[in-house]
C-alpha cells in the first residue's frame, strides 16, 4: 500500500472511531510502528490529526469525511435545506443534471418535483429517493460501491461521455488556499468528470465547512461557476473567499425554519455527511 493509500485509511478509520492507535493501524494496515508514527507526523503537520500517547485522534470535534462508516447525519439541516432550496432555482423542466454524492445533495433531490428531467447521480440514497419519482429519468453510472457512492474508472468514463447541462456538487472542505477537497481519493476523479462535463457548475456548500482542509483537493474555487451557500455566512469571511477566487451566492434565508423542518423530517434516511 502507498504513502497516499495508507493516509486515506487511516482518516478513514479515525472518521469512524475519533482516535486510533499505532498497534491498531500498524495491524491493520500490515506496517511497521515506525512506518504508521510516520503518517501520523505527516497528518498532523496538514492539521487534520493530532497525536496522542500510542496514537492520533482527529484535530477538530466535527471534523468529517465524505463517508462516513455509520450513523445518520444530523449537523446543520437548516443550512443544508436553506441551500438546496436556493440550487432547486436554478433547475429548469427538461434539464440534463448530475447530483453528486453528499446529504445536502440528497436534499435537493428529495425536492425535485416529479417533472421531466434527467438526473446522473452516483449516490444510491438520492438514487432510492428518485426511485419513486416515475417522470424523472434517471442514470446511474457504473462503478463499484464504496459504502453509499459508486466510483471507479469506468464510472469516470460514462460521464466523460455525456452532454451535462448543470452539475451540483459537495466537498467536505473549503479553503482558500487548498481549494474543495475530501478524504476518498476514490472519489477525486469523478468529481473531476462532473466539472469537466458540465457546462455548468456549481458548489454545494455550508458556512461550517469553510476553513477546512481534508486529505484531497478536487477543484480549486474558481472551477465552479457559483458556490452556494446559506445565508449565515459572514460578509468578512465571503469577501475574503471571493478575494481568493470564488463567485459566492447566499442563499436567501427567509424560510429556514421550515426548510429545517422538512430536512428533520426526512434526516433518518440521511448516511452521508455532505
Amino acid at each position: 500500500m502507498n504513502v497516499l493509500k495508507r493516509h486515506e485509511a487511516i482518516m478513514e478509520q479515525l472518521l469512524a472511531h475519533r482516535e486510533v492507535t499505532v498497534a491498531e493501524l500498524s495491524e491493520r494496515l500490515q506496517v511497521t510502528g515506525k512506518t504508521i508514527r510516520e503518517d501520523l507526523a505527516k497528518l498532523e503537520e496538514r492539521g487534520l490529526l493530532v497525536r496522542v500517547r500510542g496514537g492520533a485522534m482527529l484535530a477538530q470535534r466535527e471534523q468529517f469525511g465524505i463517508l462516513p462508516e455509520r450513523g445518520p447525519v444530523t449537523r446543520h439541516l437548516a443550512e443544508k435545506a436553506e441551500i438546496a432550496a436556493a440550487a432547486l432555482e436554478l433547475i429548469e423542466p427538461g434539464d440534463t443534471i448530475a447530483l453528486d454524492g453528499g446529504s445536502t445533495t440528497l436534499e435537493l433531490a428529495r425536492r425535485l418535483p416529479n417533472e421531466p428531467l434527467t438526473v446522473v447521480t452516483n449516490d444510491v440514497y438520492i438514487i432510492g429517493e428518485l426511485a419513486f419519482k416515475p417522470e424523472i429519468r434517471l442514470v446511474v453510472p457504473g462503478g463499484s460501491r464504496v459504502r453509499n457512492m459508486l466510483a471507479g474508472p469506468e464510472a469516470v468514463r460514462f460521464v466523460r461521455g455525456l452532454n451535462l447541462r448543470k452539475a451540483f456538487l459537495t466537498a467536505t472542505g473549503v479553503h482558500e488556499t487548498y481549494g474543495f477537497s475530501i478524504y476518498t481519493g476514490e472519489l477525486v476523479e469523478f468529481k473531476r468528470a462532473l466539472i469537466e462535463t458540465a457546462m455548468h457548475r456549481y458548489m454545494l456548500a455550508d458556512r461550517h465547512k469553510f476553513g477546512r482542509i481534508a486529505l484531497r483537493t478536487f477543484a480549486a474555487l474558481a472551477d465552479v461557476d457559483q458556490l452556494i451557500v446559506d445565508s449565515g455566512l459572514d460578509a468578512e469571511t465571503a469577501a475574503r473567499y471571493a478575494a481568493a477566487g470564488a463567485r459566492i451566492v447566499k442563499a436567501p434565508g427567509g424560510s429556514r425554519e421550515a426548510s429545517a423542518s422538512g430536512a428533520e423530517q426526512g434526516q433518518e434516511s440521511e448516511g452521508i455527511s455532505e
